[in-house]
């Protein structure tokens, strides 16, 4: 009983705001429960019907009275709107200085994998106080990542990229599961994340060898399936893509985030860029989501340069 919690411990930076807006919620909740229901009760007991002939006398409610009743209401939803829409957009909207870490759920399991190169199976170790922002998929089915102390959970979608971002308060290691029925081993789909010092994270990283980053890896796949052929002579090339915003040949545009790269990939004649042919192949069953991943961490990385044919799109 020692380790019983009616509400998991606060490591995040987020977490004591979403606690202190549902204590709010609750609380408001819990009054207007309270008062509703003792008022029913009193009035029941004090305005009964007190013998067969008495009939109730119908009286006029001032308007004053009216308009307190829905004011008042009205003022504590919208407190509760605007707390919450605040605290929703801080909590979907990332730094622009966060690390990306790509997430991957399989049945019955999470991989991630640092932008450094390192691999994890059922772990995420992080460093305290640094801004994670998690790039997740599913190779299968529906599953949700989900981290209770750190009150944050999001849906892992197969063929999308969904995204949720934290910052660690705590040092420790603290629960990870999955939130969304996802097969006869749904239970065992568990984790841990593992906060430690930022020194201790560096060496942390530097013990994993000699292993390529996510960019260096997208590269090598980059020319291993020949897309170094076509981008940069035949096609766009890459180089400040990411980011940027594309113009597509039937005449609307779009933000070149990861979801537009892997579409792009797997099924490029859906958003041909405007004034170019769509000759690009597709790829769609020839690359894993690990390689999907990594080839855009490269393209990611191609910021060093702009030539006036990149900024076209």
């Amino acid at each position: 009983m020692k380790e019983f919690q009616i509400f998991p411990e606060q490591s995040s930076a987020h977490a004591a705001q979403v606690d202190a807006l549902f204590f709010f919620i609750l609380a408001v909740s819990a009054f207007f429960s309270i008062l509703i229901a003792g008022t029913l009760v009193y009035f029941s007991i004090k305005y009964r019907r007190k013998s067969p002939g008495e009939f109730a006398v119908i009286t006029d409610s001032p308007v004053w009275v009216e308009v307190v009743w829905t004011l008042i209401p009205l003022a504590l939803a919208m407190v509760m709107f605007a707390w919450g829409s605040r605290l929703y957009f801080s909590a979907y909207r990332p730094p622009s200085d966060a690390m990306d870490i790509q997430v991957i759920g399989k049945q019955w399991m999470w991989q991630m994998q640092h932008p450094q190169g390192r691999r994890e199976i059922n772990e995420l170790h992080v460093p305290l106080g640094r801004s994670i922002r998690l790039v997740m998929i599913s190779q299968d089915v529906i599953h949700d990542f989900y981290i209770p102390t750190f009150r944050i959970k999001q849906d892992v979608l197969p063929g999308r990229y969904t995204y949720e971002w934290f910052q660690s308060s705590r040092l420790g290691e603290f629960h990870l599961f999955c939130a969304q029925y996802c097969g006869t081993q749904h239970a065992m789909m568990t984790g841990r994340v593992i906060v430690m010092e930022p020194a201790q994270y560096d060496a942390w990283l530097s013990g994993s060898g000699s292993e390529e980053t996510m960019a260096q890896s997208g590269e090598r796949l980059y020319r291993q399936f020949g897309c170094n052929a076509c981008h940069g002579v035949k096609a766009p090339t890459l180089a400040g893509l990411f980011g940027s915003r594309v113009q597509f040949a039937s005449g609307d545009s779009g933000i070149a985030d990861e979801s537009y790269l892997r579409e792009h990939i797997l099924t490029p004649s859906v958003r041909t860029v405007a004034g170019y042919p769509s000759i690009m192949p597709t790829y769609k069953g020839q690359m894993t989501e690990d390689q999907l991943a990594q080839i855009v961490a490269y393209i990611k990385s191609l910021r060093s340069y702009k030539t006036d044919r990149e900024q076209k799109p």
